[in-house]
């Protein structure tokens, strides 16, 4: 019956800390984590790089489009752990994000890769050629792949 105690408090004990990591979200929160363990801080410091990952977060400033080879539109996103990451969106292949702005909401499903600003999010589009996972943003009701 004393090991049926432990392992009660130890399930508890990981329940709070997947809900506190963003793993566990309530239901109907409308909160999406990344689909990896890149959803907590410290991840972030570690070289991760191809790994598919979903979050959300506010547009905190939106650059220029990158005009070099394939064209992307690019912004800077604050997810709710404080990091920020830019997302690369490939708009030959995926429509445009209109009239984007600092403090939108964005959602995404892309691809990450680790550099030393923290990380970009890219392959938010479909793959026309059927071999990468279909990515896509949503914004203002709207989804863009």
């Amino acid at each position: 019956m004393k090991n049926l105690g432990v392992i009660a408090v130890l399930l508890l004990g990981t329940f709070f800390w997947l809900q506190e990591e963003g793993y566990l979200l309530p239901e109907g929160s409308g909160e999406t984590p990344f689909s990896t363990p890149l959803s907590t801080p410290d991840s972030f410091d570690r070289s991760d790089s191809s790994q598919q990952v979903q979050g959300r977060g506010v547009v905190a400033r939106v650059l220029s489009d990158d005009n070099v080879g394939s064209r992307h539109q690019r912004f800077i996103l604050e997810l709710a752990s404080g990091q920020t990451v830019l997302v690369a969106h490939n708009i030959d292949l995926a429509p445009r994000v209109p009239s984007l702005r600092a403090g939108d909401v964005v959602e995404f499903y892309g691809e990450f890769e680790w550099n030393e600003q923290g990380g970009v999010v890219h392959w938010t589009h479909h793959d026309p050629n059927g071999r990468h996972p279909d990515g896509w943003l949503k914004a203002g009701g709207r989804t863009y792949q």
